[in-house]
């Protein structure tokens, strides 16, 4: 798992040609248009497969909460996809209850954080990326407790409508702390995402979680894509961007829209 930087391991088939990686969505019933996005997207993707690194949801409150409202949107969208591509998932930091019930409900494939994915000739780490923000203290001990089983399963087993009201607060939490430290942000530890790097056999490292969508070299023959958020409907500018990894190494970051077209001949 994440925090022993043991990395789980997938090997591309050799009819994957496309892959396409988005995370950090956030989706809930308050943002429409980027949910709207998000099922264009996935259902009609040029991609062989797509790789969901976290986030997916602002918040999940329990498998249970498929079969009503706004998850059951979201879990319909995930069936459909899935039955026309591999879909693959990694819990993030707001979906961490979301559990293989769901997942196996959907036909999308549980992704251990970290993963590598060996593709093309070359193998990626990935990883949603909050793990390795060492230096939020006050997060990272919150995400051992969150992340704790005995804390889960106290938390499910309270009613619905109770963990509804739970997931408000801590957004109402989260909001709030975010004004107060407005400005302020952690980054993925470079020497912890190297370290694990080097123990997987990757050269290429893709993560979420930060919300600042980059591609840097961080040394000889070693590469960070960090990938977008998706908000289109608060105010500012509009973030919605897929990546995409293709046969030959070549990476290209698109809108939604524009990874729905296939360019060239297979």
């Amino acid at each position: 798992m994440t925090d022993a930087l043991v990395a789980r391991e997938i090997a591309a088939p050799a009819a994957w040609q496309r892959i396409d990686f988005i995370s950090d969505l956030h989706l809930a019933a308050e943002t429409p248009r980027t949910f709207d996005a998000w099922q264009a997207y996935l259902l009609n993707t040029a991609a062989d497969t797509v790789f969901i690194l976290g986030d997916l949801f602002e918040a999940w409150i329990g498998d249970d909460a498929r079969h009503e409202g706004f998850e059951a949107r979201g879990a319909a969208v995930l069936t459909a996809a899935a039955s026309r591509r591999p879909v693959h998932f990694m819990v993030g930091n707001r979906d961490f209850l979301l559990g293989d019930e769901m997942l196996a409900a959907c036909g999308v494939v549980p992704l251990a954080d970290p993963t590598v994915l060996a593709a093309f000739g070359e193998r990626t780490l990935l990883t949603h990326g909050d793990a390795w923000c060492i230096g939020d203290l006050p997060y990272q001990q919150f995400r051992r407790q969150v992340r704790d089983p005995g804390w889960q399963a106290q938390v499910l087993a309270r009613p619905l409508a109770e963990r509804r009201l739970m997931a408000r607060g801590l957004r109402s939490e989260s909001e709030r702390q975010a004004m107060e430290h407005e400005g302020e942000w952690f980054d993925v530890d470079p020497p912890t995402a190297l370290h694990a790097m080097t123990e997987s056999g990757a050269t290429t490292l893709v993560h979420g979680h930060t919300h600042r969508p980059a591609t840097e070299t961080w040394g000889p023959g070693t590469v960070r894509h960090v990938l977008s958020d998706w908000d289109l409907d608060h105010a500012g500018a509009p973030r919605a961007e897929v990546l995409r990894w293709e046969a030959g190494n070549r990476w290209t970051r698109m809108p939604p829209a524009v990874a729905a077209v296939v360019v060239g001949t297979r």
